[in-house]
């Protein structure tokens, strides 16, 4: 073990003891090689100890470790099944609050990444933070053309702080894997590798400028949610300059109200936001946490939302988007046994798992759900019933979707908050059923035979000189008709018909798709061998 992280390690073991919570790690074994040294050791002896609540203690121990680790506490919070209720709740608060650095070093920070003073720049600059995280503080300024801006600038010496935790992280993770009797299903090695793109995505603000605009491009004109302009310019890889927004914290609810929004209107949008971003533009904002969400209540009858931090965006495949759209349609609409099958054939349980055991383990969780409104169903508590069910089934943790949970929940979270009797599938399940009919129906079928109609125009225009030339050799002599053209004629016919139903299957989106690829195999090799020739 390499000294430099020997000694990250015995840091991190005296923030842990000061909070009384060394036990966590020696619990979990994540530290056996060197557990009795670290607890022996002159670093660690005689420290006092926090006599808070635990999930207070494990939240402030985050949140002093540094950015790296309160946004590890705030991804791990997305997975509560496998947290105590307490902690999971706790860490679900880390906001990355943090003090800002000082003016100076914002003076030498725009030196160093402009080549010139601040003033050479702008009409005006506020050295003073507006507002501070973890990875990055933003100052207002004014153009010289007159528009009123943020100016975003990454922490000075971030990029060396995290690199050293990542590299902690990866240790842990490792341990974990080998002395973690959960580790297989949990997955830590791949968690810690898509966290460590998701940090390494906000260290660099051309790319989530690039995020910005596009997701400003994707709600241009809506009514409902306002991102704010880029001006690319004065944007670097740390720095970044956008409109400046004013509006109402989110997160501030009484002046909210007093303002005149429609407060429930404003939730519903929250929703619908979601659910647009995630099925229809499959580009959605994933750290919608309170201190990045504002509203603009110039309307109070429309208040509008608008968005900031933009350094972490998600995407998911068709293939995930479908099965949580058919997971969520399935769940409320009772079908427990397409709820099953759906977690098999999306490979979350191993192939081999009983549909008809989870399909009761399912039905006995969720059923008593419905015996209150829907309005009182929190659909990121379903995700996590469902994520607790299927862990006994050996589910293991789909990286892809951590950032869609964290989102989930970050949204049900502030909808709930905004308007307590918020129905969430009331809003969202018209997007999704509008959103699976487009994508299953007779559109989706338009829409992928559009797409492949180069293949299919091929077949069209070579299919009637193949059968002209089967005519004109079937109509030559000998008199009696041949067996072996029979066969072949027979041959590419079946041929044909193996190629045409593999592609309507995979034009269908039918999941599994092998047998689909496999009936188009079949198709072309019975189309070789009976390939027209004269003898």
């Amino acid at each position: 073990m390499k000294f430099p992280l020997l000694f990250r390690l015995i840091a991190i073991h005296r923030v842990f003891i000061r909070h009384g919570l060394d036990e966590f790690i020696q619990a979990a074994y994540l530290i056996w090689p060197i557990r009795y040294f670290l607890v022996f050791s002159p670093w660690t002896l005689g420290q006092k100890r926090s006599i808070k609540n635990r999930a207070v203690r494990v939240r402030e121990a985050l949140e002093e470790l540094g950015p790296v680790y309160v946004k590890f506490g705030q991804m791990v919070s997305t997975r509560q099944d496998m947290l105590p209720k307490d902690i999971g709740l706790e860490l679900s608060k880390l906001q990355d609050q943090v003090p800002p650095f000082s003016a100076e070093k914002v003076i030498d920070q725009i030196k160093e990444i402009y080549g010139c003073n601040p003033e050479d720049i702008f009409l005006e600059f506020d050295a003073e933070a507006l507002a501070a995280a973890s990875i990055a503080q933003v100052h207002a300024a004014r153009l010289k053309s007159g528009e009123d801006v943020v100016v975003k600038l990454l922490r000075p010496g971030i990029e060396k702080d995290i690199e050293r935790d990542l590299e902690v992280l990866y240790a842990l993770a490792r341990l974990a894997q080998r002395y973690w009797k959960d580790a297989r299903r949990l997955r830590p090695l791949e968690v810690v590798d898509e966290y460590k793109k998701t940090v390494h995505n906000e260290l660099e603000l051309m790319r989530e400028a690039a995020n910005a605009s596009q997701l400003r491009r994707n709600f241009l004109g809506s009514e409902m949610l306002y991102v704010p302009e880029v001006y690319w310019d004065y944007c670097r890889s740390r720095a970044m300059v956008m409109e400046r927004i004013y509006g109402i914290p989110i997160s501030n609810i009484d002046k909210l109200k007093n303002s005149g929004a429609d407060i429930s209107k404003l939730a519903a949008n929250g929703v619908e936001i979601f659910f647009t971003q995630v099925f229809r533009h499959n580009f959605f904002h994933a750290d919608m946490h309170p201190g990045n969400i504002f509203v603009d209540v110039s309307d109070p009858a429309n208040p509008r939302y608008a968005a900031v931090d933009f350094g972490i965006v998600g995407t998911l495949g068709e293939k995930d988007r479908r099965y949580l759209a058919e997971n969520f349609l399935a769940f409320f609409d009772r079908d427990y046994h397409r709820v099953a099958r759906l977690h098999v054939d999306s490979g979350w349980v191993p192939p081999g798992t009983r549909i008809d055991e989870l399909e009761s383990a399912v039905r006995t969780v969720c059923e008593p759900i419905f015996n209150r409104p829907l309005k009182d169903i929190s659909f990121g508590q379903v995700l996590i019933r469902l994520f607790s069910i299927a862990r006994s089934f050996d589910m293991e943790i789909q990286p892809q979707l951590v950032l869609l949970q964290k989102t989930l929940l970050n949204i049900e979270g502030l909808g709930r908050q905004l308007y307590p009797e918020l129905d969430l599938w009331q809003t969202g399940q018209p997007v999704l059923r509008e959103w699976m009919a487009e994508h299953s129906g007779p559109k989706a079928i338009i829409k992928r035979l559009r797409a492949e109609m180069p293949t299919l125009r091929y077949f069209a225009d070579e299919l009637p000189s193949i059968l002209r030339r089967f005519s004109d050799n079937v109509n030559e002599p000998p008199p009696a008709p041949s067996k072996a053209i029979t066969a072949q004629l027979y041959t590419f016919l079946c041929g044909i018909a193996f190629l045409i139903s593999g592609l309507l299957l995979i034009i269908s989106g039918v999941y599994p798709a092998w047998p689909a690829w496999a009936l188009g195999g079949i198709g072309l090799w019975l189309l070789y061998l009976g390939r027209p020739h004269k003898p």
